[in-house]
């Protein structure tokens, strides 16, 4: 492929802040896609006092279309809407200001600084309760930061589009709210009761880093239209049961759970939860059998028909919205990449983009990358091998450009070059650890080693743990480490650890090796090690396909299930806040003696003859105390496992009207736990439909593209690179070149890898409906311009 380097290519658009001091244009407005753009007609020449020279004029206006078009790419990574678009020069620094992660990493610790003062605010964890003084001081230093934190960000969107960001709006509210309780307090000398606190978590979703979180709220939120109808159904079946278990019911006196309309509510509500299942039927059962119809007729209503419709109608919402983010995102990537697309085409080659001007981009949107990458990566984007990247093949830019770049080895294996004795030693090494029969064997072995822990276990007496080693410890780990060593011999270090499975087995086998050495030298605080020994069994999972794919499916789950349980803590700690400071020091022993769980809380010490007895119910360590309880009450509470107990616990010693936060945090939590299953249910059906619908594709391989450099190509680009001074990534690519002449090479493969995501799945499975989308766009965006031209 040909490279062009001429140096006498113009833009052939400049963004509106150049073009204003050179073309004579109206000045008008920045479109809601962000910057406004000018076509120059002629730009041979500098305007009249100028300082700029001609050439030195040009590499200036490029210079700015470079980094305005790595900009718009980012925006399309981001999903940054491009009405934030930086529209001058001070938006433009404040704009590179905010976005970097010295700024984002400030961010992130602002926030989480403002989250863990709820462990020194009262009530607050003991060992770690600090004055009124310090901590509100604290707290006003933190939002001080959050002030120029938001003021960067109004510099770089201007005042208008700052109040029409949503989501920096709230943040700025809450930020009003939070100065304004922090300064009372601080002049009090006191705290107060601040529920406000719960709205500290806005601040870290806000983050950079939390971007995942939003997506998930924002998910939740959308799911939520369809999740309120059914849960209406249920909630209008639940009344009507409780009306009717009251008259069934109320006449019998010793019956606790329908005397009052409420309490008949409150129990059907705890039975939808089978916390108080049969204990609530048992009563009204003593006294006449047949009422379990009215329980077995409710349960198969509301828990296994509603319930599971509930579960039916979220995946089916969810379902729907991930196609439809999928495709909204993909077409806001293409957006970004016809913005840039349009700043990168010079006024000599309209029709592409040339390597120079992906250099110059590249600069800017990745820094690090170096020239070799860089060139590499434009060769990935034009597949028919042109000097030019035309518009189509840059749509597959954000695909490519997160290759990894090696030269491919001539060599087939790592021993290829050794003498002809150690050559047929070490291929008769790689046949065997390639072949099945190694494999079935290691398989056999590894769960011959399972069934014998599992006995070794069971013969445990009293649970004593032996700190002996046992000789089928040390036999199978010799069998284990001799499968590593011939595995590393045969198949070499680096394509051996490139495996994730191979990667396993080496941990698992080091962290036996170890378990081994602290038996062996008695080392008491590493006998944990000794337990992981159980996870070799994890191997056998590589014999079905189905096993396969669950774990494939679990793996790429991890990311997405980290920020939603992230997302769940966050409602954890809003209503952790509001627990501490509605029930904080309402739960202790012997507390709640005039309720239906007074034994659940009850703290007795007796005397029976020379002893003396304990009885103990610990219901009142699950309180509100701190920040630190709270949330394991509220963990217990989303187990819903005799739940009921602290509710009742707290209605005793409060108000009847508390059940209503209980209630509140079951439904808040069914929902996020339904969009958890809905998830890993999606995920799991799109893998399982993509794998019957690509049966020959390799997915589990990544993406691999290969590319060949000739030498005259980079003898060319290198001196491209030479002209413009710089030396370093010229001098990287001549060592390419001299590489190529040390192995007598006029040319050299280069392999680019990386792992195959779900967005690679989805192009695939949804290829049809994307190219109706993309031919919209395509009519969309030929209608706007037809409108410009007129206009």
């Amino acid at each position: 492929m040909a490279v062009n380097v001429e140096d006498d290519d113009v833009p052939l658009i400049l963004t509106l802040e150049e073009s204003r001091g050179h073309v004579s244009a109206p000045e008008e407005p920045p479109t809601e896609n962000g910057g406004s753009y000018d076509l120059i007609n002629d730009i041979s020449s500098p305007a009249v006092g100028d300082c700029y020279p001609p050439r030195s004029y040009v590499r200036h206006n490029w210079e700015m279309n470079y980094q305005e078009a790595a900009i718009y790419l980012q925006e399309g990574e981001n999903n940054d809407k491009f009405f934030t678009h930086p529209k001058d020069a001070k938006a433009l620094a404040a704009y590179l200001f905010v976005h970097n992660h010295l700024f984002y990493l400030m961010e992130l610790t602002t926030a989480l600084l403002l989250l863990l003062l709820s462990l020194c605010e009262a009530p607050a964890v003991p060992m770690l309760r600090l004055g009124i003084y310090i901590h509100a001081t604290l707290e006003l230093l933190a939002l001080a930061v959050v002030v120029f934190e938001l003021s960067m960000k109004m510099r770089w969107l201007g005042f208008h589009t700052y109040i029409r960001h949503k989501r920096t709006m709230v943040k700025t509210c809450v930020l009003l709210l939070q100065f304004i309780e922090a300064i009372v307090v601080l002049v009090r000398q006191t705290s107060h009761v601040r529920i406000t606190r719960a709205l500290r978590c806005i601040f870290l979703v806000d983050c950079r880093y939390c971007g995942a979180v939003r997506r998930n709220l924002r998910q939740i939120f959308q799911s939520l239209p369809p999740f309120i109808d059914i849960l209406l159904l249920l909630l209008f079946f639940m009344v009507i049961f409780a009306i009717l278990g009251f008259y069934l019911f109320s006449p019998n006196k010793s019956d606790p759970y329908f005397n009052t309309l409420e309490n008949s509510l409150v129990n059907l509500f705890v039975l939808l939860t089978t916390a108080n299942f049969p204990d609530v039927m048992m009563p009204s059962y003593s006294r006449n059998p047949w009422s379990c119809v009215f329980f077995i007729v409710y349960l198969s209503i509301e828990l296994y028909f509603i319930m599971n419709l509930l579960l039916a109608v979220v995946f089916d919402t969810f379902n729907d919205i991930e196609k439809m983010k999928f495709k909204s995102l993909l077409l806001h990537k293409r957006t970004a990449i016809q913005h840039a697309y349009q700043l990168l085409v010079s006024k000599q080659r309209p029709l592409g983009i040339s390597f120079k001007q992906f250099d110059g981009l590249m600069r800017f949107y990745k820094p690090r990358m170096n020239s070799r990458d860089r060139y590499l990566t434009f060769k990935a984007l034009s597949p028919s091998n042109t000097p030019l990247v035309s518009l189509k093949d840059m749509y597959n830019f954000y695909e490519v450009v997160g290759l990894k770049w090696k030269a491919k080895k001539n060599r087939e294996h790592w021993f290829d070059d050794l003498p002809r004795t150690a050559f047929l030693i070490f291929k008769g090494i790689n046949i065997l650890v390639n072949s099945r029969t190694f494999q079935y064997t290691m398989y056999t072995l590894v769960a011959v080693n399972g069934l014998w822990i599992l006995v070794e276990t069971f013969m445990l007496r009293d649970g004593i743990f032996s700190r002996d080693v046992p000789w089928s410890y040390i036999v199978f780990l010799t069998i284990y480490g001799v499968e590593v060593l011939l595995k590393i011999t045969g198949l070499g270090p680096i394509e051996y650890l490139s495996s994730g499975w191979n990667f396993f087995d080496f941990s698992v086998t080091l962290f036996a090796f170890l378990g081994l050495l602290a038996l062996a030298f008695d080392m008491k605080p590493f006998y944990f090690i000794v337990v992981l020994r159980p996870l070799q069994l994890l191997r056998l999972f590589k014999l079905k396909k189905r096993y396969r794919n669950v774990l494939d499916t679990m793996f790429e789950l991890l990311p997405r299930m980290a920020s939603l349980g992230l997302t769940l803590l966050i409602f954890y700690y809003c209503f952790a806040i509001i627990g501490m400071e509605f029930f904080s020091g309402k739960l202790y022993p012997n507390c709640c003696n005039s309720s239906t769980v007074a034994d659940a809380y009850r703290w007795v010490n007796r005397t029976i003859g020379n002893k003396t007895v304990v009885e103990e119910g610990y219901y009142y360590l699950n309180n509100f105390d701190n920040i630190l309880n709270s949330f394991v009450t509220l963990f217990e509470l989303t187990v819903v496992n005799d739940w009921y107990i602290i509710m009742e616990g707290v209605t005793s010693e409060t108000s009847h009207w508390s059940r209503l936060y209980f209630m509140i945090f079951y439904i808040v939590t069914m929902v996020v736990m339904t969009i958890i299953v809905a998830f890993i249910l999606d995920a799991f059906v799109f893998r399982m439909n993509y794998t019957r619908k690509n049966r020959d594709s390799e997915e589990d391989s990544g993406i691999v593209l290969e590319r060949e450099v000739s030498k005259e190509e980079m003898t060319a680009v290198a001196e491209m690179y030479g002209r413009n001074g710089a030396t370093s990534a010229a001098s990287q690519l001549l060592k390419v070149v001299s590489q190529m002449d040390r192995h007598r090479q006029t040319s050299m493969l280069f392999l680019g890898r990386r792992s195959r995501t779900k967005s690679d799945l989805s192009m695939r499975m949804y290829e049809e409906e994307i190219q109706v989308g993309c031919k919209r766009l395509q009519a969309e965006n030929q209608k706007y311009r037809l409108r410009e031209l007129c206009s």
